[in-house]
């Protein structure tokens, strides 16, 4: 597919996510694309093919928790997808404990949230004794509690998933630590890649062929080449096969250090795919000049 260089993404007219409204994917959307109509899927795959069959222009998909880790299955469903990172959001996670009105924090027993949500909120479900419940989302189980009408019982949510079910928030700030944060990348079917110049990220997904050493014979070009390895994770392929690894890099792919480096991957992985070119976020770019 021929790429549109372009410094941003198009303005969309709908944004596709997974999980019910109010959920923070639907957050991040608003957030992003503010005059944006979101559209809420079942799943992951669900919201990839509303991008594809252009019923939605973009998705925005969570891929890693600053707590909680990757997100499952998104590193393995997204190099078949056949969409294009374009462009990626961090978001501040602040949960909210959720009850029905009138409830109180000492009626409640057991408390409703994804299974990402929980594990960043453990300190907090321990220290009011609340039995977690694992929930398919974060606005799921807001939309749950909100339909049982039961006192006892509570999400972990977004402040907009009070907002849309009508809950009443009981606590603030249920998350472990405040620098919770979730990062999503932005689908599109266009190949959209930011000009030569700025600050960008490039992730792709490869295989290695079975001899020893083959992973770091892979990927010696991008140290060879002075190229910023940010990201490396691994993922059994079909059958308890070979890994198969997702990575991302500063750089751009018309870079000449970034061709070099991939001629030499090209040599020792098999099924190498590019899944984007995207503007490194502002997040990002502040947590570097920390370290």
């Amino acid at each position: 597919m021929t790429s549109v260089k372009q410094s941003r993404i198009p303005d969309p007219k709908r944004i596709a996510f997974q999980g019910a409204p109010g959920a923070y994917s639907d957050l991040s959307c608003r957030a992003v694309f503010p005059k944006a109509e979101t559209m809420p899927c079942s799943s992951f795959e669900d919201a990839f093919a509303a991008v594809s069959k252009g019923t939605a222009d973009l998705a925005m998909i969570p891929i890693e928790n600053s707590l909680a880790g990757r997100v499952a299955d998104v590193h393995h469903l997204m190099p078949a997808s056949g969409l294009h990172i374009v462009g990626e959001h961090f978001q501040p996670i602040r949960h909210c404990l959720l009850g029905i009105k009138g409830s109180k924090i000492s009626q409640l027993k057991r408390v409703h949230s994804h299974v990402m949500a929980l594990p960043q909120c453990r300190k907090s479900i321990r220290e009011l004794k609340l039995h977690p419940v694992v929930h398919e989302d974060t606005a799921g189980a807001a939309a749950k509690v909100a339909h049982d009408g039961n006192p006892t019982e509570a999400a972990i949510a977004s402040e907009l998933a009070a907002e849309i079910y009508g809950l009443q928030i009981l606590k603030r700030d249920m998350q472990d630590r405040d620098d919770n944060v979730t990062r999503f990348v932005i689908l599109s079917k266009a190949h959209i890649v930011p000009k030569v110049g700025e600050k960008v990220m490039t992730s792709f997904a490869f295989g290695v062929r079975n001899i020893p050493a083959a992973l770091y014979k892979s990927l010696g070009g991008f140290a060879t080449n002075g190229i910023n390895m940010t990201k490396i994770e691994s993922y059994l392929g079909e059958g308890f096969a070979a890994a198969e690894f997702y990575c991302e890099v500063e750089g751009h792919p018309d870079d000449k250090s970034m061709h070099l480096a991939f001629e030499e991957l090209e040599f020792y992985a098999n099924g190498i795919k590019v899944l984007g070119t995207f503007p490194m976020h502002a997040y990002r770019k502040k947590t570097a000049s920390k370290n």
